[in-house]
């Protein structure tokens, strides 16, 4: 697995994120027919724009990539454009890059087809795009457009004033004085009338630019408030209504908060994380109680300053994270069951995390320093007390493992998976009924698990890491120093 991520090729992660806030690229492990790929996309900041994409192969009998963007949902998914051939890199056999127009915002997928040694294969990439803010115009172009811009004035005021002087008159004459009145009156109206223009189109495109900045996507809130002592209420944001119907128009894409899908069995995946020492972490799922509107009755949680985040789905695929902050009291609260998991003092590790009857995981990291903007493959590993590989691992809501990576200012926040930072109902949406189960795991997990994922940005990290043993759910937490 390991040489999937090797030598692939910078990107830049900078933008504010989706489902993964402040975390935007896409992150997929899958398999395109007998293929193993890792695909990673940098979605486009402003829509319409370039999507970015990088695509490894586990092995080097592959031959072609080719790469088409479709809607997820309406009338567009089922108009595909001409693929784009990828390109092999010359450093690196087995990576091949590539780039698509992704035209408006909303649910996209990215379609792989793969041409090789074993035939051929499809693979399907859930990609949500949005503008995240509108692109300025540098300085220096802005005033080298005013100079020209100047200069064609003056040639329309100048060309009006000429035509009604002279274009009349034989060649060599002098233009009478009563023509060139009547021409400097002419040049008055052309530079009113172009004026104008200006300013109509001026005014035009500014309206423009506004529509266009109440589309960017903001990052919605989430609002909680305790009731009866350990139940908490949370009301979800919407604040992104206007990114469709610009011009009156239904889109499929709308957001609405009642369209919500369970991902991994449930319709909210709500972490709790205790500021900033992170040594509380809780990973709860609230039931739906109304539209866009959550309760949960909290487990026992120490007091403190806690950040929020959950996770949503919409039918189209869309994820989003909403987040928020809270201040709670010690809270004696139930005990935790299902797929509910926490811990109220959690201590991080560089390298070991001890886990309940002697257990622990370990990070398998080599000593190279970690950097910001590099795909890294994070392999974590469960042992006995003995120190013999675990044989009792479950599956954890249909996958080996879950991890929620965070910053320590809690401006970073992804939750991946195995198989990369794609929600597994987005990837069943993508690939189709034919194989919406693909993404389910159904034998027993090994002892080691691993995340594909890259730092958005230079700093310091918790990576905490769930698996599911023996009937209950383990948290192993991890410190990260993430360099430039």
């Amino acid at each position: 697995m390991r040489k999937l991520l090797t030598g692939i090729v910078v990107l830049t992660l900078a933008l504010p994120g989706l489902a993964h806030v402040n975390s935007p690229d896409v992150f997929f492990d899958g398999y395109a027919g007998q293929y193993h790929v890792l695909v990673t996309i940098q979605p486009p900041a402003v829509v319409p724009g370039i999507a970015q994409i990088q695509i490894r192969s586990a092995t080097n009998d592959i031959q072609t990539i080719k790469i088409l963007p479709l809607k997820m949902v309406g009338q567009a998914a089922n108009l595909a454009p001409t693929p784009d051939m990828t390109q092999r890199s010359q450093q690196d056999p087995q990576l091949f890059i590539g780039k698509l127009w992704i035209m408006t915002r909303g649910s996209w997928k990215v379609q792989v087809d793969v041409t090789g040694g074993r035939g051929e294969g499809k693979l399907f990439v859930p990609l949500p795009a949005v503008s995240t803010h509108s692109a300025k115009m540098h300085a220096a172009l802005g005033v080298l457009l005013a100079c020209l811009g100047l200069l064609l004035v003056t040639g329309i005021v100048g060309i009006v004033g000429a035509a009604v002087r002279e274009a009349s008159l034989p060649a060599g004459d002098e233009p009478a004085p009563e023509l060139r009145r009547r021409g400097y009156r002419r040049e008055a109206v052309a530079a009113v009338l172009v004026v104008g223009a200006i300013v109509f189109g001026n005014r035009w495109w500014s309206a423009e630019a506004a529509t266009n900045a109440r589309l960017n996507y903001k990052i919605p809130h989430l609002s909680a408030k305790l009731e009866n002592d350990n139940q908490m209420l949370l009301k979800l944001q919407n604040p992104n209504v206007a990114e469709v119907d610009r011009y009156g128009v239904r889109s499929p894409d709308k957001l609405v908060l009642s369209d919500l899908v369970a991902d991994h069995g449930h319709l909210m995946h709500f972490f709790l994380v205790s500021m900033p020492d992170m040594k509380s972490f809780w990973h709860l799922h609230p039931e739906q109680v109304g539209e866009g509107r959550f309760t949960l009755d909290l487990p026992s949680i120490p007091a403190g300053h806690y950040a929020m985040y959950a996770d949503i789905l919409h039918r189209t695929g869309f994820p989003e994270t909403q987040v928020g902050q809270i201040d709670l009291p010690a809270i004696s609260g139930k005990a935790l069951s299902g797929d509910d998991s926490g811990v109220p003092d959690l201590a991080a590790s560089d390298s070991v995390s001890p886990l309940s009857d002697g257990y622990r995981m370990i990070w398998e990291r080599d000593d190279a320093p970690l950097k910001a903007n590099v795909p890294q493959w994070f392999r974590f590993r469960v042992e006995d007390k003995d120190g013999d590989p675990a044989t009792d691992m479950e599956n954890y809501m249909g996958m080996a493992a879950h991890a929620a990576i965070i910053s320590t200012d809690g401006k970073v926040f992804a939750h991946v998976h195995p198989t990369g930072s794609v929600p597994m109902a987005a990837e069943m949406l993508a690939e189709g009924p034919a194989h919406e189960m693909n993404a389910m795991m159904h034998s027993r997990p090994a002892a080691e698990v691993s995340f594909p994922y890259g730092f958005p940005r230079p700093g310091d990290y918790r990576i905490f890491v769930q698996v599911r043993r023996a009937g209950h759910v383990e948290t192993g937490a991890f410190r990260a120093h993430v360099s430039q």
